[in-house]
């Protein structure tokens, strides 16, 4: 969580400083594109913040209502963020871009546009940096484009993909200024800004189906699965186990259900003893598993040791 802070501080700071510079520039010169680069630094310094809140809403302990705790706040509001970089930042760019096609007007000297992308650069460059150091960290042996997929942490692929998106939108930007004062073409400025638009709309449609799938349940993958039931079947009490149910309730804590069928005869306190030992072994390899649920088959005799 700690890495989230700081990947999460690192953008919104950024962001802030970038989109006051972008409106300014853009008010001067009157770009279409960076008008849209303005509102899209915009609305990320907004989600950075919304993230922050769902972070810290994340945290709180259980309690009566809340058994499993609130660790799903985090994929609420990462829904959220989501939501808003398709509606407020796909949508007023595109909207912005038609505008501008439909009634452009001729852009004054283009030099400061370039400084404030420059400068932009530099800056989304550093928050994609932090952003990448902490997906890698949790890469493991994983290629880090399965990392990236496998990923449960929202404020980390969240900025990552935000950041992703705002230097790609940056090329956009700089290719519709240039090519709209070369040619005395101010129409494509606003082509690049409906451009952007659309590439919004594509990092939101993936974080959206990322953040759906986490609130209605996801599980680990199947490696990890089938790796926590071999884990099981190696005790030497049991003799079968089902392929476990799991959920994510946050970035590292998921829950595991196992059925299990421990041998003929085994008493209670092997039983016990057993359940106990499955337990550890799940927990030191897979340090994400916070709460482990192991039903005994009905089909195994347990005889109890010690009377009630």
């Amino acid at each position: 969580m700690s890495d989230s802070r700081i990947v999460l501080y690192g953008a919104i700071a950024s962001n802030v400083a970038i989109a006051v510079t972008k409106f300014i520039v853009a008010g001067i010169t009157g770009s279409s594109a960076m008008l849209s680069e303005a509102i899209h630094s915009t609305v990320d310094s907004g989600n950075g913040l919304l993230l922050l809140v769902g972070l810290k809403r994340s945290q709180r302990p259980p309690d009566a209502e809340h058994p499993f705790g609130y660790g799903k706040e985090l994929y609420f509001w990462s829904l959220i963020v989501a939501v808003l970089i398709f509606g407020a930042g796909g949508g007023i760019s595109a909207y912005e871009g038609v505008l501008h096609m439909l009634h452009p007007e001729p852009m004054t000297d283009p030099t400061w546009n370039y400084v404030v992308l420059g400068a932009a650069a530099v800056f989304e460059g550093a928050s994609f940096a932090i952003a990448l150091r902490a997906l890698l960290k949790k890469q493991g042996d994983q290629s880090f484009w399965k990392a990236l997929r496998a990923s449960k942490d929202p404020g980390a692929f969240t900025v990552f993909a935000e950041d992703s998106a705002a230097l790609a939108g940056l090329l956009l930007a700089a290719a519709g200024i240039y090519f709209s004062h070369r040619f005395a073409m101010p129409i494509l400025d606003g082509a690049a800004s409906v451009a952007i638009g659309i590439l919004l709309f594509a990092v939101a449609t993936l974080l959206i189906h990322e953040s759906r799938s986490l609130l209605v349940g996801e599980g680990v993958n199947p490696e990890t699965a089938a790796a926590i039931r071999l884990l099981a079947l190696d005790d030497p009490a049991v003799v079968s186990a089902a392929p476990p149910l799991t959920m994510y309730f946050g970035p590292d804590e998921v829950l595991v259900t196992l059925d299990v069928r421990f041998r003929q005869g085994a008493t209670g306190n092997e039983v016990v003893a057993a359940v106990g030992r499955i337990e550890r072994t799940i927990r030191a390899r897979f340090g994400m598993v916070k709460r482990i649920y192991i039903e005994a088959n009905p089909l195994a005799a347990a005889i109890c040791d010690t009377p009630p």
